[in-house]
């Protein structure tokens, strides 16, 4: 069971991965301010629990937290200690905290994360060569139990062949979404593979975007097909 979890909503654009991000074009059609960062009604969402003193998330589950903002934020420093300490409370979930904001990570983390918690994936987003070489180096240099890389969207080649190692589990690559969206070249993702291979690092192709180059050929995929047509691909390891 899957559940998202976003204590807060609301971002700052960040760098080249947040230009047609996809919680702006959603908030902008109810017309919402998505740089206004403000607590969510969600916000205990792990510890809520039922009439009957269940919690509401079961045991076992997969939480994938502030997939509408940032864990890192800065403009959430203040909620963050109560989302670590719900966390700490529900070791029997496993987390994943999928951010840009890795080079925060340090400053932000529990003081009791010491090698990392077995319950808690870090998952760092690299989209381009400029934030690989920026961000993997500091991503690498973290204690974690878990940690795995999501290029997405994917803008461009993208040689991590120094940075990836055992350390590294997986490697997502999506291309992006959206009327906007930049072209994801399927030469770009075939690399990346190869490097997991090469690595010993699992890969998984997760969605081709709006634009999809293959063979030098443009094609343009609704949303709804997306997924389907990196599936059909057959390239995950």
């Amino acid at each position: 069971m899957d559940v998202i979890w976003n204590p807060w909503h609301g971002c700052i654009k960040y760098s080249e991965g947040c230009r047609n991000c996809y919680v702006y074009r959603r908030d902008a059609t109810f017309e919402k301010d998505s740089s206004e960062v403000k607590k969510n009604k969600d916000f205990d969402l792990p510890i809520r629990k039922t009439r009957t003193g269940e919690y509401k998330i079961p045991s076992g589950a997969r939480v994938y937290a502030c997939m509408t903002s940032d864990f890192f934020l800065p403009e959430a420093d203040l909620w963050r200690s109560e989302c670590w300490d719900m966390i700490r409370t529900r070791n029997d979930l496993e987390f994943t905290i999928i951010t840009k904001r890795i080079v925060r990570f340090e400053e932000c983390k529990p003081a009791d994360w010491n090698s990392g918690w077995d319950h808690v994936t870090l998952s760092c987003t690299i989209e381009n060569q400029k934030e690989c070489d920026t961000r993997f180096p500091v991503f690498n240099a973290i204690h974690a139990k878990h940690k795995n890389v999501t290029c997405e969207p994917l803008l461009g080649p993208i040689d991590m062949r120094k940075y990836l190692n055992r350390g590294i589990t997986l490697v997502v690559c999506g291309g992006e979404s959206g009327s906007e969206a930049r072209i994801c070249d399927y030469d770009w993702v075939l690399d990346i593979r190869q490097q997991c291979i090469d690595a010993g690092v699992f890969f998984y192709f997760k969605q081709t975007g709006a634009k999809f180059v293959k063979d030098g050929k443009l094609y343009r995929i609704e949303r709804r097909l997306q997924i389907s047509q990196a599936k059909k691909a057959k390239i995950n390891t």
